[in-house]
């Protein structure tokens, strides 16, 4: 189903991680492992996965104190945490960090493909802090700016979710996540981005001469 991503899974139960993983080969390109939040984080900076399955109560470092870092990376990548209890403290802290995708224990085929299913099927979702008065509604494709809603379209709202954390996104990660297996000349580039500017507030987009394009 999902044959051209990889993902990541965090567990410290051996058994219960085994079980998941021999699940997940019959999903994904390649499935990745690690025994707690220390050597998942390790994991996901050397193999970038394309979505993260998570244990939230590990030794060493746990799932919430994983993610957090993971998120002061990538503010997109999908994230799916298990949790062996309904606790309302953990799924406050899941919404602020942009994870509204969890499994209670014992999980089973079943809701790990729902899970799965819901984390994947809109990639980009939620609401993000682009500066400290401009906020983008992924979900309805409006740039919020003090009392003015701006509409974007869906390849515009997945551009600035892309710059959002502040870090350069080059030029062939744009063309990968907004033109979606097509060519993207250096013309429609800057067509868009011309266009895009036209539509903020104020200036929040500098390029990055011959490298792509940052959030000011």
């Amino acid at each position: 189903m999902y044959k051209d991503l990889s993902i990541l899974c965090v567990e410290d139960e051996s058994g219960v991680r085994k079980r998941i993983v021999n699940t997940l080969i019959y999903y994904f390109k390649e499935v990745y492992e690690a025994s707690d939040g220390k050597e998942g984080l390790n994991s996901y900076y050397e193999k970038q996965p394309d979505i993260i399955l998570c244990d939230i109560q590990m030794p060493i470092m746990n799932g919430i104190e994983m993610i957090k870092k993971v998120r002061e990376d990538n503010i997109l990548i999908p994230i799916i945490l298990l949790t062996a209890h309904n606790n309302e403290e953990y799924l406050m802290e899941l919404i602020n960090l942009h994870v509204q995708h969890f499994i209670l224990k014992p999980i089973n085929a079943q809701n790990l493909e729902e899970a799965l299913f819901n984390a994947l099927k809109g990639k980009y979702r939620g609401v993000v802090k682009i500066t400290n008065d401009v906020f983008l509604d992924i979900d309805s494709l409006v740039l919020q700016f003090k009392e003015q809603s701006i509409s974007l379209s869906s390849r515009e709202v997945k551009f600035l979710t892309l710059i959002s954390n502040k870090t350069v996104v080059f030029y062939n990660k744009i063309e990968e996540e907004l033109w979606e297996g097509k060519n993207m000349s250096a013309g429609a580039l800057k067509s868009f981005i011309r266009d895009l500017r036209k539509k903020l507030p104020y200036e929040l987009i500098e390029n990055i001469a011959q490298v792509g394009y940052k959030l000011i």
